[in-house]
């Protein structure tokens, strides 16, 4: 049976660690840092074989090289069209990638960056279908634009969003309680996120992530998922008339709430 381990990096980076101790085999997702999961590794008794990366940021690919050099064999899988030339594997939206009887399907998410890509699958991994997906979808939140249009990011999170509700979403950092800030703010009412937010707290202060979230959970709380949510669209409007935004359609919508967000 596979096992997934978080592996904390920097002040709030995860790295993913999938493993399968019948044959030692690791797959590592995104290591921004190669001595936390050269420990990891180490203790657990694990060899890299696989590492997958889903965009060109230095936290995510700092520490590959490193990795590289003491697994030698080391399959690095990457986005084909990326900054970062430091994958042996490149593969483009639509391709599968297949590591100890799991197939990932290759998934474009560009916004907050360009090449940015996810890996799903549908096979059970601590008992639930998996999704990889960087710094695309957080906790109650989505990554920040730095090369992609607000238009690009709606339709990444909308492919995601469409996947099975049962989905675990690894993601690539500990957002959560800072997301929630905001999101209360537009939604001070709204009695999940509130609970919500007393359970993540409560598992911050235990000194335990928040990450995996379960994707229909998501759907319903987070802001960044409900363009088309009758309540974020009436908050949407109210700060567009403030700010003096469109707000004709779903992709004004979220724009306006990645703006609220970059703005809180």
């Amino acid at each position: 049976m596979l096992t997934i381990s978080a592996i904390s990096a920097f002040s709030d980076n995860y790295i993913w660690c999938l493993a399968n101790p019948d044959t030692g085999k690791a797959l590592i997702v995104d290591p921004g840092q190669a001595k936390p999961v050269q420990d990891h590794l180490a203790k657990q008794g694990l060899t890299l074989d696989t590492i997958l990366v889903t965009h060109h940021h230095p936290d995510h690919v700092g520490g590959i090289k490193a990795l590289v050099q003491e697994h030698p064999d080391c399959r690095v899988t990457g986005p084909a069209d990326s900054p970062f030339k430091g994958s042996t594997s490149l593969v483009h939206p639509g391709d599968e990638v297949v590591w100890e009887d799991v197939t990932f399907q290759v998934m474009s998410v560009p916004g907050h960056t360009l090449d940015h890509i996810a890996y799903f699958t549908d096979v059970a991994i601590a008992g639930r279908p998996a999704l990889f997906c960087g710094d695309t979808l957080f906790v109650c939140g989505c990554g920040r634009l730095f090369e992609g249009t607000p238009g690009q990011m709606m339709e990444s999170l909308k492919s995601l969003r469409d996947l099975p509700g049962a989905t675990a979403v690894y993601c690539g950092h500990e957002y959560t309680l800072a997301n929630l800030r905001f999101a209360r703010s537009w939604l001070p009412n709204d009695s999940k996120l509130e609970a919500f937010e007393r359970q993540c707290k409560e598992r911050r202060d235990a000194g335990e992530p928040t990450v995996p979230s379960i994707l229909a959970d998501e759907k319903q709380l987070n802001p960044f998922l409900r363009w088309d949510d009758p309540a974020i669209v009436a908050v949407a409007k109210q700060y567009c008339s403030e700010q003096g935004l469109p707000a004709d359609s779903d992709s004004a919508t979220f724009a306006a709430i990645r703006h609220g967000k970059d703005n809180f």
